[in-house]
């Protein structure tokens, strides 16, 4: 036994809050409507997320039935002011304009082939060592992130074409990992939706960082398979202001200091089936 599975999250609308499941078929895909919908920067070009605008982490999106395993079903999207409407509602792209101060559209999932609508935009900064540090949110004394791990079209898109996500179809988190660092910087609060996991895991084991012992094996989650592909580097997403959560720079500083700057790890799905809260963690 590896642990258990403790929650499981679905994000509908890339970097907005999202919604808990008690079960979900995991698929190749990972979460059936995870990431099935983002923002594109009108202004700079490209797919953007919280990095780019921030005020996206104020929203939360949810279904009203179960999504498609491929595609994207509409969702509902409940802005800070608390009112709520369809993602595909006609007056949504001038809302999210207006929260974000910024032209955007928003977008469903588009096929691979259109290579276009995932090229990157324009930095914010020329600079590409400082858009870097801006990114993940690193000082000036601070390493920069190996990014050398990640698949090689990131490097020309924003996403791998054909999903929104950041790498990889999920993201794993221990319940150890967050307590380690707690107590490690009790000033600061590493609460979950900071780091917005797919799987929070119980991990039985007293490592700090449990789920780095995980990567490049598989794992069996309930029935389903996945394979752990690489630790996750953290961004300025971890230290922003949103809900309850107070704007927090030192949440990156202590991330550098005591785990690199990274905090859970990227997976893929091998074998398909239903995983449930509660649900055995066993190497393949």
């Amino acid at each position: 036994m590896v642990g258990k599975v403790m929650q499981l999250f679905r994000y509908p609308v890339k970097s907005m809050g999202g919604e808990t499941l008690t079960d979900v078929q995991l698929e190749s895909r990972g979460i059936p409507g995870d990431r099935a919908w983002a923002v594109r920067d009108e202004q700079r070009g490209g797919i953007r997320g919280g990095k780019r605008f921030p005020q996206l982490m104020n929203c939360s999106a949810h279904y009203l039935t179960d999504p498609p395993v491929t595609g994207s079903a509409t969702a509902i999207v409940k802005l800070p002011d608390g009112s709520e409407l369809s993602i595909d509602d006609e007056s949504m792209a001038s809302r999210l304009s207006d929260l974000v101060s910024s032209p955007v559209s928003v977008w469903p999932l588009m096929p691979a082939e259109m290579l276009d609508h995932y090229l990157r935009g324009a930095p914010l900064l020329e600079d590409f060592e400082a858009e870097m540090r801006r990114v993940f949110a690193r000082t000036e004394d601070e390493p920069l992130p190996d990014l050398g791990a990640f698949p090689e079209e990131l490097m020309r898109y924003e996403s791998p074409p054909g999903t929104y996500f950041d790498a990889f179809p999920l993201l794993l988190l221990t319940t150890q990992s967050l307590a380690h660092l707690s107590s490690l910087a009790a000033d600061h609060n590493f609460d979950v939706r900071r780091f917005r996991p797919n799987l929070l895991i119980d991990a039985n084991s007293s490592a700090p960082f449990p789920e780095r012992d995980w990567i490049g094996r598989k794992l069996l989650v309930g029935d389903a398979e996945v394979e752990i592909t690489m630790d996750c580097p953290r961004c300025v997403m971890t230290t922003y202001g949103f809900q309850d959560l107070a704007k927090d720079p030192g949440i990156m500083r202590a991330l550098v200091k005591e785990a690199n700057g990274n905090l859970g790890v990227y997976a893929k799905v091998t074998s398909a089936a239903t995983v449930s809260i509660g649900d055995p963690i066993k190497f393949s």
